[in-house]
């Protein structure tokens, strides 16, 4: 029998296939993701000149704000408490990694196992190649800026810059691998109709993971601590793995060797322990049906969820009366319960925006303003209304011919929005007063908080028309398309500078009525914020309709891609 013939890449000479099995090769298979990886991100980015200066954009700044955390922790070399810094930092980019790939716009095609199914490829070159294509990207290219910061400031002598040529490639694979590994064992929860309901407390974990980092980050940048109460938390991260190769470099700096190699060990051992997770995951992942999907789940289940839609139904059919803003209205609120990603988002941001404001209390920010950003990260719902429509949009198209169809979509998908922003802004308003004992500033707080909901309505509805991007429904593992990260990060930044700025004369009355000893006056915020709120809400929708209707074609385009 003659053995199979191997092949080569034209113009490369790498080898593709092993004679007699035909497999490729583990180094081949990772060249070629990472070449889709760049083909897709540069497709992406030949589709609209918006893309391109977005992404431009989030590149040059997120590159700026890598260099200067590079140059930060470097100006640490020599200080007393660098190691604590260093390695508790560290930690809390580890951190970052576990989490926010789950709830940020993150990720791409070439790390979606779920498309690879059908292709005849084993887990173990799989996982090679995807960890190769997963260091490819702007989060890769930031934490290394931050490890090298961290070994400039660590390394002293030979031994410890050689320690630290094996703690930073370790430590940076350690953050992938980790994140990768957390989102293959969450894509079914992500993509069920069963996981729906463990999204909500998936998005829960998520958002307390994230204030956590927000907590470290704050907690590390501040010019105000005392560098030295760092140090008994960092006795303990620095035997916490990917952490611990870093504690590795300073252990070899002092000349515990010993010590140097059991942090680097554990290092090692961790990256091996996720690997072989994330491994078993894709097998799963590849070869596994998901069982909360299988048509052959028994009649009396899907008589359970007949019942439990018809149910719904007459419900909703009570709430609302007929017409196309009460059939818009149970549209969206039906995406809201029913759709595992959107479900987790909505729970993940009402978490999060109560998180932060009693946050910020706790480290001694004690004021009940803090509230408006519970509202404001809310108002983020009302961005890219098209975009979770995906390619059915085209259906939703058919039905605009003017811009007040359009407008009567925009109104329908926020008073959807309202009906859940509403009472939460007055709960969030009334917990983070009650928390900081501030009673007197409550209705001030509450009428800012409307007026920054209603603003973020308005300049939502203008960003869905102008700025649509796609949220994939077959992908678990971002909540934006390829290529389209920066446009969606822009749109939401601009967003809220906008809406800052539009809220700004009421900011400057509540501003002067507490500087004139006017407090008995702050009452007036309320009403004033409520109408006001209103009346930016009511323009926003006003201005993008026409935006609407002119931009269709490309709305389609951006969200159906």
């Amino acid at each position: 029998m003659n053995a199979a013939p191997s092949t080569t890449v034209a113009g490369t000479g790498t080898r593709t296939a092993d004679a007699g099995t035909g497999e490729l090769a583990p180094g081949a298979l990772a060249g070629i993701f990472v070449r889709l990886k760049l083909s897709l991100l540069r497709n992406g980015l030949r589709q609209s000149t918006k893309r391109k200066r977005a992404f431009v954009t989030a590149l040059v700044a997120t590159l700026l704000f890598a260099l200067l955390q590079l140059l930060g922790l470097a100006a640490m070399r020599g200080h007393d408490h660098a190691a604590a810094v260093t390695v508790l930092f560290a930690g809390v980019v580890a951190l970052g990694w576990t989490v926010m790939p789950l709830f940020f716009a993150s990720g791409d095609e070439t790390l979606d196992a779920t498309r690879l199914v059908m292709l005849p490829l084993r887990p173990r070159p799989l996982v090679a190649a995807l960890t190769t294509a997963s260091l490819v990207g702007i989060g890769p290219l930031f934490t290394l800026c931050v490890l090298l910061g961290s070994v400039i400031a660590l390394a002293h002598g030979p031994a410890a810059w050689a320690a630290a040529l094996v703690a930073v490639p370790l430590t940076l694979l350690v953050c992938v691998t980790l994140a990768r590994a957390v989102a293959a064992a969450n894509v079914r929860l992500l993509t069920s109709r069963r996981g729906r309901d463990l999204a909500l407390l998936s998005g829960l974990v998520i958002a307390v993971g994230i204030q956590f980092v927000n907590f470290g980050f704050q907690r590390l940048s501040s010019t105000d601590v005392d560098l030295s109460a760092l140090e008994p938390a960092a006795a303990v991260v620095r035997w916490v793995p990917p952490a611990s190769a870093l504690g590795a470099v300073d252990s070899v700096s002092e000349g515990s060797y010993g010590t140097a190699v059991a942090q680097l060990a554990l290092s090692a051992a961790a990256l091996y322990g996720l690997l072989a997770w994330w491994r078993a995951s894709l097998g799963r992942l590849m070869t596994s049906p998901d069982g909360s999907t299988i048509a052959a789940a028994g009649p009396r289940a899907r008589a359970a969820r007949s019942s439990s839609d018809a149910t719904e139904s007459a419900l909703l059919h009570r709430l609302f009366p007929r017409g196309r803003t009460a059939a818009v209205m149970q549209r969206s609120l039906r995406y809201f319960w029913r759709d595992p990603k959107t479900k987790a988002g909505l729970v993940s941001t009402l978490a999060i925006g109560l998180l932060i404001p009693i946050f910020n209390a706790a480290q001694g920010v004690e004021s009940v303003y803090f509230a408006s950003f519970a509202t404001g990260m809310l108002g983020f719902q009302m961005y890219n209304q098209f975009g979770q429509d995906t390619s059915a949009f085209w259906m939703v198209m058919q039905t605009l011919a003017t811009p007040r169809d359009a407008y009567e979509e925009l109104r329908a998908r926020a008073l959807a929005l309202l009906l859940v922003a509403l009472p939460y802004t007055v709960v969030a308003v009334v917990t983070v007063a009650a928390f900081v004992g501030d009673w007197q500033g409550l209705p001030s707080a509450l009428g800012l908080s409307l007026a920054v909901l209603g603003a973020m309505v308005g300049t939502g509805a203008l960003a869905s028309a102008r700025r649509p991007y796609t949220i994939p429904q077959d992908s678990a593992y971002k909540n934006v398309a390829a290529g389209q990260g920066a446009l969606a990060w822009t749109s939401l930044l601009s967003g809220a500078v906008v809406s800052a700025l539009v809220c700004a004369p009421l900011i400057a009355v509540t501003v002067w009525l507490h500087l004139t000893d006017g407090h008995g006056h702050l009452w007036t915020v309320l009403p004033a914020g409520a109408a006001y709120g209103l009346l930016v809400g009511w323009a926003g929708l006003r201005l993008a309709a026409p935006a609407t209707i002119r931009e269709l074609p490309e709305i389609l385009a951006a969200v159906s891609k």
